[in-house]
């Protein structure tokens, strides 16, 4: 996954052609006159103006949205010198870079979408397609910048990439304040929700896509510039957009929480914004994470390297499990969905050997080319985002996978996830709740998790709630804007929390599970310490290069500037 990956996409998208602009904020192909003119010309291409926004641009944060999302909150540890599991990043990490170059690079194409779909689409365009492509487009240019603004604080807003590109002024860019990015990310999504249908195709965003990722940039934005308590605004906002999603989309939870981690669950209504990956022969629009989650060789299709990479001790004790117990706790069903731990079996991976076995047992190479390594520090790996071999996706109705290529889509906004936004925003600043209401929300979640013997409880309060996100949305690049968000009105508290976390291994791990000898397992121990600065990234050198207006201070945004 490299810059140059997603430079090379741009060039080449159906719908726009032509060449580009080299500012990194601006990455757009430039419009092909005969290209565009004969493009949007009916409503079936106005649709297809918009398919690869659901993908492409999106490739190069494939890496950040795990090294971000979950090592840096403590879910998953790459190597304990990883300067994401250490908080040493600095502005020469390439993959900061790529996270930048891709968010940027969503942007870019939105505002190309939104664009060409007022100024070129032909007569025969119905008012329907025109206003359900430019929602879309709105949406996935929201949730870009609720990215941008929580990785990187202050940014610039950019409306509109060709009056910059055409004033030539790309190197000036200020950054806008923070309250002025939340705002201006509420108007567009509020601009969608007029737009888009009720109800889209398959896997498409619709209003309440757009209703569910605006009651979490409430939420979110609830807390920046308090002290101790959020903003009653704001939270009221977020419960009642939460709230329309619960109690109008039709949606429901899908009753196997481990089937929307499976090739099955692609297109689960429970999926609200999902990336929707494909197998082809154009590069970038693939799921390539597989490669860099699991063990080398547990694929014959999809190469990998992450041997050494495991999940936390921190995330396995929030589950009530221990890597120093062969007794496996299965109370939770999103532990296993979420972790492999030793004597966990998954039908769904190597189908034709009768399933895979997480048995720490390095005997395989009679089933095909190579070894399984089985060396990860704290007995586990990641189970989310994976397919498995070839047969495994044959068996779930897909075709071949090939080199860093699945077709298995990534959740980024889920029901489940909006049921516990509801839940946080009415409890809000109290200190617990029994409001109905938000008690049938958080009881909707953990019953499905933990099964029908689970008791729904009467009152919650925040650790509980946070928790219970943790829990749920585990390897699925979240926790860290969870502490984001808690850190804007509550920072010792996001900063005790990442303290106290073990991110280190155990040792004697193989000689536990290979000889039943436990006579030298301890945890070699390895926490962190971490400062205010640290919840914000650093921008990456490409971008403080080419745009110096960078490291000036944010100024205020021209929202009359913008028409809506």
């Amino acid at each position: 996954m490299k810059i140059n990956n997603i430079k090379f996409l741009l060039v080449t998208i159906l719908i726009m052609g032509g060449t580009m602009s080299c500012e990194d904020f601006l990455h757009r192909p430039a419009e092909d006159t005969y290209t565009i003119d004969s493009f949007y010309q009916n409503d079936e291409q106005v649709y297809q103006s918009v398919n690869s926004i659901y993908n492409s641009p999106w490739f190069d944060f494939q890496r950040g949205f795990i090294q971000i999302g979950d090592v840096l909150a403590g879910n998953y540890v790459i190597s304990v010198e990883d300067a994401y599991t250490n908080f040493n990043l600095n502005s020469s990490d390439a993959e900061l870079a790529n996270v930048s170059a891709s968010l940027w690079s969503v942007n870019a194409y939105c505002n190309g979408v939104i664009q060409n779909v007022d100024a070129k689409s032909g007569p025969s365009v119905t008012q329907e397609a025109k206003n359900t492509v430019k929602g879309e487009a709105m949406v996935w240019k929201a949730m870009a910048y609720f990215y941008l603004v929580r990785c990187f604080g202050a940014v610039p807003i950019i409306h509109d990439n060709a009056s910059i590109i055409a004033s030539n002024t790309s190197a000036q860019l200020k950054r806008n304040k923070i309250e002025d990015v939340y705002k201006y990310i509420t108007i567009i999504l509020t601009e969608a929700i007029e737009l888009l249908p009720t109800k889209n195709a398959s896997g498409r965003l619709d209003k309440y896509s757009a209703y569910g990722l605006l009651s979490k940039v409430y939420l979110t934005r609830s807390g920046y510039g308090m002290s101790g308590t959020r903003n009653e605004d704001d939270l009221a906002n977020a419960a009642k957009y939460a709230k329309m999603v619960i109690d109008e989309s039709g949606k429901v939870l899908n009753p196997e929480y481990g089937d929307l981690f499976q090739l099955i669950g692609n297109y689960d209504e429970e999926g609200l914004i999902t990336w929707q990956w494909t197998v082809g022969t154009q590069w970038t629009s693939q799921n390539a994470m597989q490669s860099d989650l699991t063990m080398s060789n547990f694929s014959d299709a999809v190469n990998s390297w992450g041997n050494w990479r495991y999940c936390t001790i921190d995330l396995q004790s929030e589950f009530g499990e221990s890597a120093a117990s062969l007794t496996r706790n299965y109370h939770d069903k999103r532990r296993k969905a979420t972790m492999m731990m030793m004597g966990d079996h998954y039908d769904h991976w190597w189908v034709e050997f009768g399933g895979f076995d997480y048995n720490w047992d390095n005997s395989t190479e009679g089933k095909y080319e190579g070894k399984l390594a089985f060396v990860s520090s704290t007995g586990s790996g990641c189970a989310k985002h994976i397919v498995g071999r070839n047969a495994d996706s044959q068996a779930q109705g897909y075709g071949n996978l090939n080199t860093m290529h699945t077709p298995m889509n990534t959740h980024l906004l889920r029901l489940a996830d909006v049921y516990l936004i509801y839940a946080e925003a009415v409890l809000g600043n109290s200190s617990s709740t029994t409001d109905a209401s938000a008690l049938r929300a958080l009881n909707s979640v953990r019953r499905r998790a933990l099964g029908s013997s689970y008791e729904d409880v009467t009152s919650f309060n925040f650790a509980d709630i946070d928790r219970e996100r943790r829990l749920e949305l585990a390897m699925e690049g979240d926790r860290w804007y969870d502490l984001v968000r808690l850190h804007y009105y509550k920072p010792e508290e996001a900063k005790a929390i990442i303290e106290d976390q073990e991110r280190g291994g155990w040792n004697g791990l193989d000689a536990f599970y290979t000889n039943n000898d436990a006579s030298g397992l301890e945890i070699n121990t390895h926490k962190v310490s971490v400062t205010d600065a640290d919840f914000t990234l650093p921008f990456p050198e490409v971008d403080l290069s080419l745009n110096p207006g960078l490291m000036d201070d944010p100024v205020d945004f021209d929202f009359g500037s913008i028409g809506y």
